[in-house]
């Protein structure tokens, strides 16, 4: 254990694989006490006993973020099992298995699913949870946009991207709605990570070569090349941090 996030209790959506999964491993190692609300409870599950393995603590619950009544079940079990939530990494999301295609090639139902899970998700996550840290008058919420936002190629998965801007939006507004409370509002920006998912993808070692070509930094983005600013943004050291969005890909975006 490092111990960074010592007595703290965290929620990490989506932890049953790929970067929620490397989320809750190194939340667990620095000390946090983890709730994995999950749609797949199996893989959340399997998260979490990796977890105790190492001796971490960690509930997995099944849970979909896209519905209100799930995630204020998730504020009763956070609740129910440890008392109180410090942080809240709103990491799960939808991307998985779409191909890119032209900007008006996508189906509304598609669309609609893109911000029902990525962004309405998120906000309901925060609905839900921002009362729990008020009482306390503290917590970390960390939310996951994408660097997709960025690039030019953002026309290619355009509900994606206009999902992962909408994170941005919301992070700079509650920062500043909750900040009074307390409350330290910050997302990061990934690149294309290696993750499972994504190394199933079709065409993905021609997405890694290129993405790669536009980096300072030249290798491929792995999960564990998030962990460390998902630990700095719970932590006590990013106190004074609010309303930022933090692009971790190695260089590909100059913010």
């Amino acid at each position: 254990m490092f111990g960074a996030l010592e007595n703290k209790v965290a929620i990490i959506t989506g932890a049953g694989r790929g970067l929620g999964k490397a989320f809750a491993l190194r939340y667990a190692e620095e000390g946090a006490k983890l709730l994995l609300p999950d749609i797949n409870l199996e893989r959340a599950a399997k998260t979490a006993e990796i977890i105790e393995t190492i001796g971490g603590e960690a509930i997995a619950i099944e849970a979909d973020i896209s519905d209100e009544a799930s995630t204020q079940m998730i504020a009763e079990k956070v609740i129910k099992f440890y008392g109180k939530v410090d942080i809240l990494l709103n990491n799960a999301a939808f991307s998985y298995g779409i191909d890119a295609r032209p900007w008006n090639a996508w189906e509304v139902e598609l669309w609609d699913q893109f911000f029902v899970v990525n962004t309405r998700g998120t906000w309901l996550c925060c609905k839900a949870i921002v009362p729990l840290m008020e009482r306390q008058s503290r917590g970390k919420i960390i939310n996951i946009a994408s660097d997709i936002v960025k690039l030019p190629n953002a026309h290619t998965m355009l509900p994606y991207a206009c999902s992962k801007t909408a994170i941005y939006t919301l992070t700079q507004a509650l920062a500043r709605v909750l900040g009074p409370l307390g409350i330290n509002v910050n997302a990061i920006a990934p690149g294309l990570t290696a993750t499972e998912a994504t190394l199933l993808q079709a065409e993905s070692t021609e997405l890694f070569e290129s993405t790669v070509m536009t980096q300072c930094i030249k290798r491929t983005e792995e999960p564990q090349d998030l962990v460390g600013a998902a630990v700095f943004l719970a932590s006590p050291d990013s106190d004074f941090i609010s309303g930022q969005c933090l692009f971790v890909n190695g260089g590909a975006v100059s913010v």
